[in-house]
C-alpha cells in the first residue's frame, strides 16, 4: 500500500498548487484564530482542486455554526477535530455534517494511544499527533515529535495517520518505525509559522512517494 500525505495549513494559491501537483492526497485548512495558519472558509474554498483530492478542516472545539458554515464554504470532504470533543460529540457531528470527522489523540506515552479507542464507532479516522507541553496555545502544528515506535505492534481501533516532527529528512523513519501509511505534515514545509514553502511541500511529497 502507497504512503500518502496531508499538506495542512495552507494558505495561498501556490502552494494549495504545489500540494496538488507534487500528488498530495489531502489539503488541509486550519479554522482556529489562535493558529498562524487560521484561514476564512469562503477564502479556503476559493482554491481550485480536483475530485480525487480531499479537503480536510481542522478545528478546535468549535462551534457548530462555525462547523456547519465552513463544510459548506470550503466545500469540505471531512473535519478533523483537535480539541477536547468527546466520542458522543463527535458521533453526533458526524452525523449532522454529513461528511467524516477524523480525531485528534495526542501522545505521549503508549497509555495516550488507549484514548482512540473511545471514538471507535464515533470518529472515521484517528490522527495520532505529539502531546503538546502544558500552557502550549496551540494543539499542533508545533513541529513536535513523539516516539514513533510507540505504534510499532498497536492494534488500531480505527483507521489512522501520523503527525508531529515530520519533514522530508523524517519521514522514511516515521513509516519504517510506524508503520503509518497516511502522513498529515504543516510546519515541516514551513519556512516561518503559518509560511508554506512550496519547495518544501515538493521535496516532502516527493520523498513521501519514493516509499
Amino acid at each position: 500500500m502507497p504512503v500518502s500525505a496531508k499538506i495542512c495549513g495552507l494558505s495561498t494559491p501556490d502552494t494549495v498548487d504545489a500540494a496538488i501537483r507534487h500528488g498530495a492526497a489531502y489539503l488541509g485548512f486550519v479554522f482556529f484564530p489562535k493558529s498562524p495558519r487560521d484561514i476564512a472558509p469562503e477564502r479556503a474554498g476559493g482554491f481550485g482542486s480536483p475530485a480525487h483530492v480531499g479537503r480536510v478542516g481542522v478545528f478546535v472545539d468549535p462551534e457548530e455554526d462555525l462547523l456547519a458554515y465552513a463544510v459548506r464554504a470550503a466545500r469540505l470532504s471531512a473535519v478533523q477535530l483537535h480539541g477536547a470533543e468527546t466520542p458522543a460529540r463527535v458521533a453526533a457531528l458526524r452525523q449532522r455534517l454529513g461528511v467524516p470527522v477524523w480525531k485528534a489523540v495526542a501522545v505521549r506515552t503508549r497509555a495516550d494511544l488507549d484514548a482512540g479507542r473511545a471514538y471507535r464507532g464515533a470518529a472515521d479516522r484517528l490522527l495520532y499527533d505529539a502531546k503538546p507541553p502544558p500552557g502550549a496555545d496551540l494543539p499542533g502544528g508545533l513541529g513536535l515529535r513523539f516516539d514513533w515506535s510507540l505504534l510499532d505492534g498497536f492494534d488500531h481501533p480505527l483507521p489512522w495517520l501520523l503527525s508531529g516532527g515530520l519533514d522530508a529528512a523524517s519521514v522514511g523513519d516515521a513509516v519504517g518505525i510506524s508503520g503509518a501509511r497516511l502522513l498529515d505534515i504543516s510546519s515541516g514545509v514551513e519556512r516561518a509559522p503559518g509560511v508554506k514553502d512550496v519547495d518544501k511541500i515538493a521535496t516532502f511529497l516527493q520523498a513521501t512517494a519514493r516509499l
